[in-house]
């Protein structure tokens, strides 16, 4: 199988035949596909998320896809984290714009990531690896992801669950606005806790 043809497997259809031919093993497929477009972003994530809800439905759909696709972000984190200064990223690092993107980061926090993590299209790949690099904490980048990926997934989920309705009703699309809206006041609270008591230890 090439490339072309591999890429051309991945439909809506396909995805989720294989999510039901393994029904058997309970949520694993459904959390795993998610997690592993962390690790190879060139796989379509929000076919994914759209398989999950037509297979498990919206609420367990949207679950299993908010579990893997963080799980995963927080995974690759955690490894640029603990090898960020190996030769694997040492390019990126001599990069201006890219110790610039990090400064940025770590100067806004939360705030950037969370926005960043709400969109479905965005390179999330390439926001794992500047927050990983960067000094951001890991309490920041968890709250942002868990958040973030929870509006994004819930956002496709929600479409691809019932697409016909949310055209007819306009008001379930005001409903992904509000929880945008909780979320952010939310994960405000949360990082602004977490600095209280870094600067109370300090």
């Amino acid at each position: 199988m090439d490339f072309h043809s591999f890429k051309d497997w991945f439909t809506l259809e396909n995805i989720t035949d294989l999510i039901d031919h393994y029904r058997s093993f309970g949520p694993l497929p459904g959390i795993l596909l998610p997690l592993l477009e962390a690790f190879l972003p060139f796989l379509p994530l929000f076919l994914f998320v759209l398989a999950n809800a037509n297979a498990f439905g919206l609420g367990w759909g949207f679950l299993f896809s908010w579990i893997g696709a963080s799980v995963g972000a927080l995974l690759v984190f955690l490894l640029v984290r603990r090898y960020g200064n190996t030769r694997i990223f040492h390019f990126l690092l001599k990069r201006k714009k890219f110790q610039s993107l990090t400064n940025w980061l770590e100067k806004k926090g939360f705030g950037p990531l969370f926005l960043l993590l709400c969109f479905p299209f965005t390179p999330s790949a390439v926001v794992n690896i500047v927050a990983g690099i960067s000094k951001i904490s890991i309490y920041q980048y968890m709250i942002a992801v868990f958040a973030g990926k929870a509006v994004m997934i819930f956002t496709l989920s929600f479409i691809g669950y019932d697409i016909i309705s949310l055209i007819k009703q306009p008001v379930r699309t005001a409903i992904v606005l509000v929880i945008i809206t909780i979320l952010w006041f939310i994960g405000k609270q949360i990082e602004s806790k977490i600095e209280e008591k870094v600067h109370e230890r300090g």
